[in-house]
């Protein structure tokens, strides 16, 4: 099966198993992390859902929208490998994706 690997805030890494079809904040969400805390459930309206990418696989993302980049400038975590967790769609290809918690603002 699928997976992606989240590490938390504490440093620590969960794998866990992703289905295509579900946003990697929906993925996190029913895995169990309550630390990222998705407010308005996967709307593109907070940026409770930040996470950092792995820089490598970056490349492998839909292109950022100009309502995602604008929440993320509310962020003083936000970095090049920025991204709201709701808006990045799993699909087979980003299996084994890596994705960091970013800091709580």
């Amino acid at each position: 099966m699928p997976s992606i690997t989240v590490t938390t805030r504490d440093g620590r890494d969960h794998v866990l198993k992703a289905e295509a079809g579900l946003s990697v904040m929906e993925i996190i969400k029913d895995g169990g992390i309550g630390e990222l805390l998705a407010l308005c459930g996967g709307c593109c309206s907070c940026a409770t859902c930040h996470v950092h990418v792995d820089a490598a696989q970056m490349a492998l993302l839909p292109a950022m929208d100009g309502d995602e980049d604008d929440l993320l400038d509310s962020s003083d975590h936000k970095t090049a490998t920025s991204r709201l967790s709701c808006q990045i769609p799993f699909t087979a290809a980003l299996d084994g994706l890596h994705v960091t918690i970013a800091p709580e603002d």
